[in-house]
């Protein structure tokens, strides 16, 4: 039970609460002040406030810390939740509620997740430590929130000197200086001091004093600066200079207890050098301020882990420099509600691949494909051409800006004159491309604005077709009639208020989001590939390529949080990005699963080693980021593959592959009979030998094109794991209907054939069907196929199989229809032979990875952080 005046006494019992003992002593004193000022309280009024002093009390009880998402290192828990006394994070709280307007849903995850976080950090109380960890996030997913929330308590907590490493430029360390003024310092500004401020030139530089002052017991100092070789330097010689002597004095140094928060932790600070006794300059400065510090706790925040999962976690000169790998925890945050990322783009496996796709499974329909054959006059080509190059403005450019305009203009319509909305273009990692792209977009709607507001004309047909085709591709999700005639008035109060900025490492601060909204056109480069938020985008074009997973990871700006026009969001891009980011998406989904999975065994962070799937022709991370890793034994156990991608108009692949299967299935038979289910619509051989198996195998043609399939690994695996595979069942996958297949499969004659289109716009001349196999295909021998479950998720239905390798043959009609707008029919010369595999085992490795190389020391080898932070005191107070 609550109203109005039971939630004002429960904020003011909290906001008394750091001056008083107890709840109860806070409600008393709120009913003492109330009464001295002449409000008579009724029994009603009594009884409003026992309720919310309830409240209150039942917010402040201990929070039990489940950690669900991640990977620690055994020690005793200290934190247990926000507390009676905390100042901060009650402020922040409110501060997203009242001012930000964020719903309670949204503020209890951020929530759950800091405390999860904060609790996963080296206890204040303790008089020295050195603790690493790694927070891995999702692009643009609200990860400065719960950065912000951790600060927040951490504070709350005892920590006293927060560090705040904010990019590699000046844009992004302004804006996160901003961003935890606005969210924490500016709610009890008198409890802080602050060493570096958003200008410009408010980067950190040595204090007046030459020294960090001493911790005063309620407050704390903050330093937000960038994550360079010169500030880092100033940093760490304002604690110890170049000869280990102290400049700040010991006696506030062991008072200091500081969380160095380093965002972006994949970028510069991953030691990239050829080796370990040769350190990268920004590396080696934050391992010396590490070193430096009594008492600190490093964390890392990321969307992309691949570079930091391969830091060795046992350096070779361990007992000169700790390195940044995240020994003692590793955890993932929660995917909250309203985000837009990977899984909305792409859309994921279909529980029916026989059936027509969810919209969810299908993604949105948000990527229109720019064909390879119009990049030369959106882009130079080769390097020689960048300083002649001139961009033309193609039909995909010019109907990507139109979109854009609409899309501002339905916003408006929605009521969304006071947000931002921003396009994004990024073609070209060139500066000088950059300002011609911006000038021929700039040129275009200047020489065509008259036409792009008028009642009728080229233009305004040209604007029709436009807004009705993605408006039949994606409906629009709001209500109101949004013909081009309503649109028109807020099409000019659009192009009114239309700026263009260009954002690269040499362009001025052009960005502003500080103020009043803003409708942008954004062209630039790498710094918009990382951390610099975009605010309210709706509209990409972007053909800039990475051959590295983190940083193409980093280039998704599209993804985020698009409250209120979820329906808009458009990306231009070639259908090879396309292909990346979707095979990208599941490996991001991987790593998550992997840290879950390594959770639920109890192994610490430094005996793990996330592996990482890797696609060809693209590098994890920057190859020198990647001096402690090494190609490991591939291993396929616990996992199951399928054939997705298919030559399909190829003659001789096709028939290649429809001859194996027939002689398989003749070979099968001869020795054996086939049981059938599903009214003989399904067909299972028990105990086929390996050899027969791989004969299979051996004659069947998998497509180049797979990312995580090749047919050379696949062998090698089974030859390696033989022992183990000796025997296996052998599943024909054919579903019910009218459907049959143009030839008959060998012994077992005519069979139906499975409906599977394939995606649209794939210009490498192969068939994508996006997914194979349905969950309750390999149940197929289990003891009762019909009565097990297949509503869980592939793990926990491959927990109810037999341990014993399963096959499966799948008829694949070549004319199959597209069944919704995100296909196309397959178009395949003929019928086509799918394949899948079910391997027993546990899935603790998979695919063709890449591993850190665990070459481990013995116990007696490894000094204790204590004794090493002992005699390095020791050694300052010598001096």
């Amino acid at each position: 039970m609550t109203n109005p005046q039971i939630e004002t006494f429960a904020r003011q019992i909290r906001e008394k609460l750091p001056t008083h003992d107890s709840p109860e002593q806070a409600a008393g004193a709120l009913k003492k002040d109330l009464t001295s000022i002449g409000f008579s309280f009724t029994s009603e009024m009594d009884q409003n406030l026992a309720v919310a002093l309830e409240q209150v009390i039942a917010s402040l009880e201990d929070v039990e810390i489940l950690r669900r998402s991640s990977l620690i290192k055994k020690r005793d828990p200290w934190y247990k939740g926000p507390g009676s006394k905390d100042v901060h994070w009650p402020a922040l709280k409110g501060y997203l509620k009242n001012s930000k307007g964020w719903d309670e849903n949204t503020i209890a995850s951020i929530d759950e997740s800091s405390s999860e976080v904060v609790s996963l950090l080296a206890n204040p109380n303790n008089e020295s430590f050195r603790h690493r960890g790694l927070v891995v996030g999702y692009v643009q997913s609200g990860k400065t929130a719960n950065m912000t929330s951790v600060i927040a308590k951490a504070v709350d907590a005892g920590y006293n000197l927060i560090v705040l490493l904010g990019g590699v430029t000046n844009k992004l360390r302004a804006q996160t200086q901003r961003r935890i003024e606005h969210d924490i310092v500016n709610r009890h500004r008198h409890f802080w001091q602050l060493y570096t401020t958003e200008q410009n030139d408010g980067d950190y530089t040595y204090p007046a004093n030459g020294s960090f002052t001493m911790p005063v017991p309620g407050r704390a100092q903050l330093v937000v600066m960038k994550k360079i070789t010169s500030r880092l330097e100033t940093f760490r010689k304002t604690i110890i200079d170049d000869k280990g002597k102290p400049k700040t004095p010991l006696a506030i140094l062991r008072q200091l207890k500081v969380l160095l928060i380093d965002d972006e932790c994949d970028q510069a600070s991953v030691n990239s050098s050829n080796n370990d006794y040769d350190m990268t300059r920004i590396n080696a400065e934050i391992r010396k301020i590490l070193r430096a510090l009594p008492a600190v706790s490093y964390v890392g925040y990321t969307a992309t882990p691949f570079a930091n999962v391969f830091i060795d976690p046992y350096p070779l000169n361990q007992n000169d420099l700790d390195d940044l790998y995240p020994e003692d925890f590793i955890t993932t945050l929660p995917r909250t509600d309203g985000y837009f990322g990977a899984r909305e783009v792409f859309g994921y496996a279909p529980v029916d691949p026989d059936g027509p796709e969810s919209p969810e499974e299908a993604g949105r329909n948000m990527i229109r494909h720019v064909p390879d054959e119009k990049l030369k006059l959106l882009r130079p080509i080769r390097i020689s051409e960048k300083d002649s190059f001139h961009p033309q403005m193609t039909e995909e450019l010019e109907n990507a800006v139109l979109w854009f305009l609409l899309s501002c203009a339905i916003r408006r319509a929605r009521g969304q004159y006071e947000q931002h909305m921003t396009m994004l273009v990024h073609t070209s990692p060139y500066i000088i491309q950059h300002e011609r792209m911006a000038k021929l977009i700039k040129q275009w709607i200047e020489s065509n604005l008259v036409e792009l507001t008028s009642d009728f004309g080229e233009f305004q047909n040209k604007m029709e077709q436009v807004l009705k085709e993605e408006t039949d591709q994606v409906p629009l999700e709001y209500d109101g009639i949004y013909s081009l005639a309503d649109l028109r008035p807020h099409l000019k109060s659009t192009l009114d208020a239309l700026e263009f900025a260009i954002e690269n490492g040499e362009s001025f601060e052009r960005l502003d989001y500080t103020l009043e909204p803003k409708t942008y056109i954004v062209v630039g480069g790498t710094v918009l590939a990382r951390g610099l938020t975009l605010e309210g985008l709706s509209v990409s074009f972007f053909l800039r390529t990475s051959m590295q997973y983190d940083t193409l990871l980093q280039m998704g700006r599209w993804f985020g949080y698009r409250k209120g026009y979820e329906d808009l969001p458009r990306l231009w891009t070639t259908a090879e990005l396309t292909s990346n980011f979707r095979a990208l998406a599941r490996i991001e989904e991987e790593i998550r699963e992997d840290i879950s999975n390594y959770r639920k065994h109890g192994v610490t962070p430094k005996e793990f080693a996330v592996r990482v799937r890797a696609i060809p022709g693209m590098a994890i991370t920057a190859a020198s980021k990647m001096r402690h890793t090494y190609r490991s034994n591939i291993s396929f156990e616990g996992r199951h593959v399928q054939t997705i991608r298919f030559d399909h108009q190829s003659d001789t692949k096709v028939a290649g592959n429809w001859e194996a299967a027939v002689q398989f299935v003749d070979d099968v038979f001869a020795k054996r009979p086939f049981e059938t289910q599903g009214g003989g619509k399904r067909h299972l051989a028990r105990e086929v030998s390996l050899q027969e198996v791989r004969k299979f195998l051996v004659a069947y043609d998998i497509c180049e094109h797979h990312m995580d399939l090749k047919k050379d690994l696949l062998l090698g695996y089974i030859d390696q794991a033989a022992d183990r595979l000796q025997e296996w069942n052998v599943g024909i996958i054919t579903p019910t209907g009218k459907r049959e297949a143009e030839k008959p499969l060998g012994v077992l004659g005519q069979v139906n054939a499975a409906r599977r289109s394939q995606l649209k716009d794939n210009e490498r001349g192969y068939a994508d069907i996006k997914a194979l196999m349905s969950k309750s295909d390999i149940l197929i021998d289990t003891m009762d196929p019909e009565t097990v479950k297949s509503n869980g998720s592939w793990a926990e239905i491959k927990n109810d199989r037999p341990q014993i390798p399963l096959l499966l043959l799948y008829v694949i009609d070549g004319k199959s229809e597209a069944q919704s707008t995100s296909r196309k029919d397959l178009d395949a010369v003929s019928d086509l032979i799918g394949i899948g595999i079910v391997f027993p085992g546990t899935p603790d490795q998979a695919g063709d990875y890449f591993s850190v190389g665990l070459d481990a020391p013995v116990p007696e080898q490894i000094a204790s952080e204590e004794e090493l932070l002992a005699e390095a005191l020791d050694g300052a107070v010598d001096e």
